[in-house]
């Protein structure tokens, strides 16, 4: 299986310095990935919405040097040295290194910023490990002199994977599915792919205002979420349910039922976080403020049958979504109502997107 995308095309050009720039956006899950397999493997299928504004640009300046056995890097956050990122993309470049013989034969000096805040539950991983695979599969395109056809995409994904399960969705957009599923037989384990399925005309301009209820560092990271489903007492339930909302988002993507869209929507974000209140040793990320918030949304969509909903990934930030057709409504009652419980009143206005790009 991890011999997919092994490069089998020589390198036909010679070059010994150069630079990549590529951005790629953050996504939320709409049915939730929580537990993995070994190699980054899920252990239930998911689908997201990729994000526009919320995202990573990451630029790396190549260096030609002389054979090594592991990938030598420097790594650079917001124009500073980052020593903390290190071990993470040196694991990665560990793991992806027989797909990518370039990465023995450069040093790279790798740049990157994002548009919102570090570890705060806006998936700047998925973003940043979408972002830095385009830019390394962008380079060796250049080296193999080939065009970026499918396959590009797909190995693309397939290494952003490795560096973090998420980020394969976040290259393509607007909905995009991972893991092997019933509901779609498109769908892959190893990268994200576009539905088979159709998506009705309501879901195609959806908006997501995320609110910054806090804009600190995760007290546990996704990693170790994930790894605790392992011996979790409701896992196997956990994938059943997974595995039959997607079947049941799938019917209500093609119908335009947006009823069963924020029911399951919502009921996705709450199973995530019941699996991390109740593993050994159980975690909390929710903040009394994201509660505040969620039972207003409930109450103004009571009141007005305004079709808006919320969902969370793994931190207390919540992602309002809602379609185009009634965002003056839905931002008023934001502006009005819940403001006031974000961190500093800070928002990020964002609305589903195409995915990720080259910029240089």
């Amino acid at each position: 299986m991890e011999d997919f995308f092994l490069t089998n095309k020589p390198y036909l050009t010679a070059i010994d310095k150069a630079s990549v720039e590529a951005e790629a956006p953050s996504n939320i899950a709409l049915v939730k990935y929580w537990g993995k397999k070994p190699n980054q493997i899920p252990a239930n299928p998911s689908v997201s919405f990729t994000l526009s504004n919320a995202k990573t640009r990451t630029r790396i300046d190549f260096e030609k040097c002389k054979s090594q056995p592991q990938a030598s890097f420097e790594v650079y956050f917001e124009g500073k040295r980052n020593q903390a990122f290190k071990p993470k993309i040196a694991q990665f470049f560990e793991r992806i290194q027989k797909h990518l013989p370039l990465l023995s034969q450069y040093h790279l000096d790798i740049f990157t910023e994002n548009t919102f805040p570090h570890s705060s539950g806006i998936a700047s991983s998925a973003s940043g490990m979408a972002a830095l695979s385009l830019c390394l599969c962008d380079f060796e395109r250049r080296l193999t002199q080939t065009d970026p056809d499918v396959e590009f995409w797909k190995k693309v994904s397939f290494l952003a994977r490795l560096g973090s399960g998420s980020a394969c969705r976040s290259l393509k957009g607007p909905v995009v599915l991972w893991g092997a599923n019933q509901a779609d037989d498109n769908a892959s384990d190893l990268y994200g792919t576009l539905p088979s399925f159709p998506i009705h005309q309501i879901f195609q301009d959806f908006q997501d205002t995320i609110l910054l209820i806090d804009k600190g560092e995760k007290k546990v990271s996704s990693s170790v979420g994930h790894g605790l489903m392992h011996a979790h007492p409701f896992a196997n339930q956990r994938f059943a349910q997974a595995h039959q909302h997607l079947h049941q988002i799938k019917e209500a993507f093609s119908a335009g039922n947006i009823e069963d869209f924020i029911r399951i929507v919502e009921s996705e974000a709450l199973s995530l976080h019941a699996m991390m209140m109740t593993s050994e040793p159980y975690f909390l990320l929710m903040k009394p403020e994201t509660l505040k918030v969620i039972e207003k949304i409930w109450l103004f969509r009571a009141q007005t049958n305004i079709p808006v909903c919320f969902t969370l990934d793994a931190g207390a930030n919540v992602h309002v979504l809602y379609p185009n057709q009634v965002a003056e409504k839905v931002r008023e009652f934001i502006q009005s109502s819940l403001l006031m419980h974000c961190e500093n009143n800070q928002f990020i206005d964002d609305f589903i997107g195409e995915g990720a790009k080259i910029i240089s």
